[in-house]
């Protein structure tokens, strides 16, 4: 009977000649010398150095993978693989492949995905470029520990491992860089165990520039973080809107506010009222991209997001929507008033834009409640039972 492999060591490539043979030994190496069943397999994503031919004389097996970018080749390597456990790390002699050790280890006690931690391991001088070690990749680290709750240090560190069975668990997506941060997230939105060991990174053995754009990949792990987190990126942001046009306006409507030479009237009011109406399309947003996110499958269905259904429906929406258009419709009576009384000739703005600024305001957010309302319940047919 063919032995059961326990571990698949995979390396995405593109035209990595320099630097693929001596991955591929020290990768056997640790197979051989730690007793381990594995196989090392090579995602090649058109190499057109001969890389191909490197990996197969050193018994590597090479998987083609057509479509391009660092996930494209990823995927279709683990895709590929028969290992019980799958660590991955670029073929650029960067990281360290016969360490990999405790890896393995965490990986066998039961975790689902385990990273690697360059900064606690060690960063070689020359590694890592001087805005990816003290900006991008802190920053881009401490945004995703702070969106998602993920206690991880070095979001960007491209070795890695985690189990044939959590990575069909993340049902990962993404085709470019940005495929790094969509595994992290990924596993801990399903609820999968991440832990992190130390490991170190040197300078890669490669003469040409690598294939990483420092601004542009930089961008797609940000954009990735931002649109899978649409509380961060819609929720917080409307309610704040909400809150300071709100109270704002408060403060403003009844009469002027003087701050030492500065005048705050009716021309801020109409601002700080429509802060409120932005607020409300932000929160607007947020929820239909909830709900394309969850229904598309790009996000796990949650217990909030089957409340959401349940609290946000038409018919609420519908009678909120009426007192607010019906409070319009008053305000704009008092206005109307207003006019009348002086014989529908010239008035008062700071007197009259009081209420018709209100009036206004009302009525538009009474539209928009009852146009998401019913919008909404469209959405959400499939959710009732």
């Amino acid at each position: 009977m063919e032995k059961k492999l326990e571990l698949s060591i995979v390396m995405p490539c593109l035209n990595e000649a320099e630097t693929l043979a001596i991955c591929i030994i020290k990768a056997t190496r640790f197979l051989e010398t730690n007793n381990v069943e594995g196989e090392i397999i090579i995602a090649d994503n058109g190499s057109t150095d001969g890389s191909q031919d490197i990996a197969k004389n050193l018994n590597a097996k090479v998987i083609p993978v057509k479509e391009k970018g660092y996930g494209s080749a990823l995927r279709g390597g683990i895709e590929a693989a028969s290992g019980a456990y799958i660590i991955m790390a670029d073929a650029d002699d960067s990281y360290n492949f016969e360490a990999l050790s405790p890896f393995l280890k965490e990986l066998r006690a039961g975790n689902d995905l385990v990273m690697g931690n360059r900064f606690k391991g060690g960063v070689a001088k020359g590694a890592m470029p001087f805005l990816h070690k003290y900006l991008g990749n802190p920053v881009l680290s401490f945004l995703g520990r702070l969106f998602y709750k993920i206690d991880i240090g070095d979001f960007h560190c491209g070795l890695r491992g985690f189990s044939r069975e959590a990575y069909y668990k993340m049902d990962l997506k993404t085709t470019g860089m940005e495929f790094a941060s969509e595994m992290i997230v990924k596993s801990k939105l399903n609820g999968l165990t991440i832990t992190e060991v130390p490991t170190t990174l040197k300078p890669d053995g490669r003469t040409r520039d690598p294939h990483l754009n420092t601004w542009r990949d930089g961008w797609r792990h940000l954009r990735f973080l931002l649109l899978y987190s649409p509380q961060w990126l819609f929720l917080i942001p409307g309610v704040f809107l909400i809150l300071l046009g709100f109270i704002t306006s408060i403060i403003i409507i009844s009469q002027p506010v003087v701050i030492n030479s500065i005048q705050l009237d009716i021309h801020t009011l109409l601002y700080t009222s429509s802060l409120v109406l932005i607020g409300f399309q932000f929160i607007v947003f947020y929820a239909l991209t909830k709900i394309y996110a969850v229904e598309n499958k790009l996000l796990p269905k949650s217990n909030r997001y089957n409340k959401l259904f349940k609290f946000l429906n038409l018919e609420t929406g519908l009678i909120v929507g009426i007192l607010f258009l019906i409070l319009g419709i008053i305000l704009s009576y008092f206005g109307l008033n207003i006019w009348k009384h002086s014989n529908f000739g010239e008035l008062n703005p700071s007197e009259t834009l009081r209420i018709v600024i209100p009036a206004v305001f009302t009525l538009l957010l009474g539209m928009q409640i009852i146009f998401f309302s019913l919008f909404f319940s469209i959405l959400g047919l499939k959710n009732k039972t």
